[in-house]
């Protein structure tokens, strides 16, 4: 049961982890074509930075609540959790980070620079390539009763 339950969250959690930057066609092509060749604003959280090892991401986040070789997921706090998901070569590709009600967010201008584009239902997004570096960020805010903003450093 128990591995079970782990097997579960994991999948969860990476489905939340390439879910939660899925938008329509339309929005997700206006994003992308967002290139920037400006010195990137948000490089790492909380020291962990893309192509990092795991020993490396676990001795500046602390022991992760669920360890996979592909995916280490932290709670640092009643708001804040972080996913690191690993490539083949054992090494950082995606840093996404949860702040529930936004609580210790990042201000979205320090990570993507530009405005947010907001939904009727008032949910927001914006993304920021940054080709000749390898990677882009995103910052997400959703809708609804419980807002979760979602700040994610992938590798392209």
């Amino acid at each position: 049961m128990k591995r079970y339950l782990t097997t579960m969250i994991v999948v969860l959690i990476t489905g939340f982890i390439f879910g939660a930057n899925a938008q329509p066609q339309k929005a997700r092509a206006a994003a992308i074509n967002t290139s920037v060749g400006q010195q990137p604003l948000y490089t790492d959280f909380r020291g962990v930075k893309l192509g990092m090892t795991p020993d490396e991401v676990r001795e500046k986040l602390g022991t992760p609540v669920l360890k996979d070789a592909e995916l280490d997921y932290f709670v640092l706090s009643d708001t804040i959790s972080a996913q690191v998901a690993y490539d083949a070569t054992h090494k950082v590709k995606i840093i996404s980070v949860d702040y529930t009600n936004g609580a210790g967010a990042p201000d979205y201008h320090s990570v993507v620079g530009q405005e947010l584009t907001t939904k009727p239902d008032g949910s927001a997004y914006a993304l920021v390539r940054y080709e000749s570096r390898g990677f882009w960020v995103s910052y997400n805010r959703t809708a609804g009763t419980v807002v979760v903003v979602t700040v994610t450093i992938q590798k392209i």
